[in-house]
């Protein structure tokens, strides 16, 4: 069957202008086991789509008022992209493909129509549209229980941001992310590409700090061969690699001015020209752009232009910095040493409380980059098991020295007598020091100054020979 029996139905929605063509379709789709909407042109067919769910489009080309590539156009910019099958004539094939590749369609297929491969096609991309469907239900679903994209936090400025990445992401408005270096504005921006309809094509980044202005234009707008020294070929620049994607300007107060000005000229006219180059090429790019800075200062001394901080600032996202979110410390940790014992082939699996209360109390000037660089020396040093105070850095607090056992410490205190091997007083200082934590083997660990590794071996060991003695006797 089509659409199985543990589901709902499949939504097809037919485009074209001829009544006959609709009708025929409608009917042959419809004993399929689809559910089927008919649109009479491109404008009908949008109205529709922004009204209700559809999940798979059928759609002539040559139509009144609105044509088929003016509704593929107008999809990828005003709601999520549907899988799109286009209807085209005899003798039109280039046409079709050229469409499938700049707009986007999942495929073509002749007039006149060959049932069995529109059924084929149909059942491929219904599924292509639900799996997108899911996994944007899921996404959505993830970001209230703190999870969004890369991103995670629970505390209310963090799901301030979840909140407003969802509402803009859908849309084609320039984005502008301000916040402190270190807290994750290109995490958002990846997740505002994650969410939209430009989700399948590239996301390109361009950090336009301390660049040189002739390199900045060349690594923006491309360059042809010749086009100045150095340039031994044809380049293409961030727009084209963006092309049907999203860029993010990253640190863009720190643009050159110059440069500020050609790019402004390409947001407005989406048209892009080679450094050395004679020709313009038309990009479709959802530009978003970051700064650390106070853009009211770079306005006022006029490092950034107000012209294109205009055009740049349709939206504004502001990150928090970690010292106004302490309540996430616990989740972005579990998260940062998820994927740091990936990357150094550890198996850290706890983390020490006074660890915890260490790190709730530092300023985190470096915010959540900083977290990560020292989460990432705790997980070297400890290899696996814990980690404790002692793997942190001086810059969150001295680990404070054990105190020497005296008589005054009761039955916390072990007296070894003379002749005493040191196998045994080892095995008795870990047996004591296990009855004081209460059998707590990661305190005891931290107590004794060893691996929790290294404590269950000389348990295993202890155990072992406890055994080989008893057989033996």
């Amino acid at each position: 069957m089509a659409n199985g029996n543990d589901g709902p139905s499949t939504r097809v929605l037919i485009v074209d202008d001829e009544e006959s063509q609709r009708a025929g379709l409608s009917a042959m789709i419809s004993a399929w086991g689809f559910e089927v909407e008919t649109a009479a042109d491109g404008q009908e067919a949008l109205d529709k789509l922004l009204s209700s769910p559809v999940h798979v489009l059928v759609t002539d080309l040559m139509m009144p008022r609105m044509d088929g590539f003016e509704l593929l156009r107008r999809l990828g910019t005003q709601c999520a992209m549907i899988p799109a099958i286009v209807l085209t004539a005899f003798g039109n094939i280039e046409t079709a493909i050229a469409t499938i590749h700049d707009l986007g369609a999942f495929w073509f297929l002749e007039k006149p129509i060959a049932p069995s491969a529109l059924r084929v096609l149909l059942d491929r991309a219904a599924t292509h549209g639900k799996l997108a469907e899911e996994t944007e239900r899921l996404q959505r679903q993830l970001s209230y229980q703190g999870v969004l994209g890369e991103m995670v936090g629970t505390s209310a400025p963090m799901q301030q941001v979840f909140s407003f990445v969802r509402q803009v992401a859908p849309s084609k408005a320039a984005v502008f992310i301000t916040g402190e270096s270190g807290t994750g504005k290109e995490l958002v921006a990846r997740a505002i590409h994650a969410l939209s309809p430009r989700r399948n094509g590239p996301f390109v980044a361009i950090n336009c700090a301390a660049m040189p202005e002739t390199l900045m234009e060349s690594e923006l707008f491309g360059h042809e061969k010749g086009a100045f020294t150095g340039a031994v070929e044809r380049r293409a620049g961030c727009f084209e690699l963006a092309q049907r994607g999203t860029l993010l300007l990253d640190e863009v107060g720190d643009m050159p001015v110059g440069t500020q000005a050609k790019l402004l000229r390409v947001l407005e006219d989406s048209r892009v020209r080679r450094l050395g180059g004679k020709n313009e090429i038309v990009v479709d790019v959802r530009v978003i752009a970051s700064t650390n800075k106070m853009l009211e200062e770079s306005l006022r001394k006029g490092e950034l232009r107000e012209d294109l901080y205009y055009r740049l600032n349709v939206f504004q996202v502001q990150l928090p910095p970690l010292r106004q979110r302490l309540d996430d410390i616990p989740i972005l940790v579990e998260s940062l040493l998820t994927a740091l014992n990936k990357k150094h082939s550890c198996r850290v699996v706890d983390i020490h409380p006074d660890v915890l209360e260490r790190l709730r109390r530092h300023n985190w000037p470096g915010n959540v980059r900083e977290l990560r660089n020292i989460l990432e020396r705790a997980v070297v040093l400890s290899g696996e098991g814990t980690i404790m105070p002692a793997h942190l850095p001086s810059v969150l607090g001295a680990t404070g020295a054990s105190k020497p056992m005296t008589d005054s410490q009761g039955p916390d205190f072990v007296k070894l007598p003379v002749g005493i091997t040191v196998g045994d007083a080892e095995k008795a200082l870990i047996q004591l020091t296990l009855q004081h934590t209460k059998n707590n083997k990661t305190r005891a660990a931290e107590i004794l100054g060893i691996s929790l590794k290294t404590l269950f071996n000389k348990l295993k060991e202890y155990g072992n020979a406890a055994e080989s003695h008893q057989s033996g006797a």
